[in-house]
């Protein structure tokens, strides 16, 4: 995972993430129980701020662990949150989480993602989504690529348009959240594939489905949850998510059943 790049020091980085919150110097001033002249004198340089100012600012901006280290660099202090691979020996009970959730999950598909949409694990039933899909966007599978891609599972979703308004529309508000320069490449990228991008028909829809014809022509109706660690605080887990997919009618339901059984998957 590549680090989110910075502004060169904290004064335009604290700006930067008060404007992406849209919050005046007066707004978080308050919020953070200082003086305005004290957040103004920080912007400007004026005031080099202490490892908790760093901390109390980031928690008023609601800044991702990630992006705390980023600011506490930028002020010329060591970060405090570890910066580690999920296969990091230290991340043990995380990947046994993740690991315990996918499973449970069986036989509908669920996927464990990190902040970019990579996908780093998934359960047996994922592979009813991916039927059809090229061998190329498999080889480092982006959860985001594999689903709007020409290539990948856009032909057969029935609703694309309203499943790709609803993908981009979400990855938006993260790319509005985080400030990642990879998260706002990956949008520009998926906005570049062809396909419609349509709101919900109806204003009262209370969910948005995922309709999947299968390569057998069946059709596959999906909700989506989406799972996080609440009380992370390493970077990496606090980045995870774990989406399943569950049926949303009883053909769907049945038709999973059928599928985990022929393959002798657990249930």
């Amino acid at each position: 995972m590549t680090a989110t790049r910075m502004p060169a020091t904290f004064g335009v980085a604290l700006r930067t993430w008060r404007q992406r919150r849209r919050l005046s110097q007066l707004d978080l001033a308050i919020r953070a129980d200082v003086s305005a002249r004290h957040v103004s004198f920080i912007e400007t340089g004026r005031s080099a701020p202490s490892r908790a100012m760093v901390l109390r600012l980031a928690d008023v901006l609601d800044v991702p662990p990630r992006e705390r280290n980023h600011l506490l660099i930028a002020a010329g202090l060591a970060p405090v949150y570890p910066e580690r691979r999920l296969d990091d020996p230290e991340l043990a009970a995380v990947r046994d989480g993740v690991q315990r959730v996918l499973s449970a999950y069986e036989p509908y598909p669920c996927v464990a993602v990190d902040r970019c949409w990579n996908i780093l694990g998934a359960n047996a039933a994922t592979a009813v989504l991916l039927d059809g899909v090229a061998p190329g966007l498999l080889e480092q599978p982006n959860a985001l690529r594999l689903t709007l891609h020409p290539d990948g599972m856009a032909p057969r979703i029935k609703n694309l348009g309203q499943w790709r308004h609803h993908l981009i529309g979400r990855l938006r508000r993260e790319v509005t959240a985080s400030g990642s320069d990879e998260l706002a490449a990956l949008l520009s990228e998926a906005e570049s594939y062809p396909g419609p991008s349509v709101e919900s028909a109806d204003p009262a829809t209370v969910l948005v489905p995922l309709e999947l014809c299968t390569a057998d022509g069946e059709l596959l109706t999906f909700i989506s949850t989406v799972t996080t660690f609440g009380t992370a605080l390493d970077p990496t887990a606090a980045e995870l998510s774990i989406e399943a997919f569950l049926p949303a009618d009883e053909v769907t339901a049945a038709t999973l059943v059928c599928r985990s059984a022929s393959q002798g998957s657990p249930q």
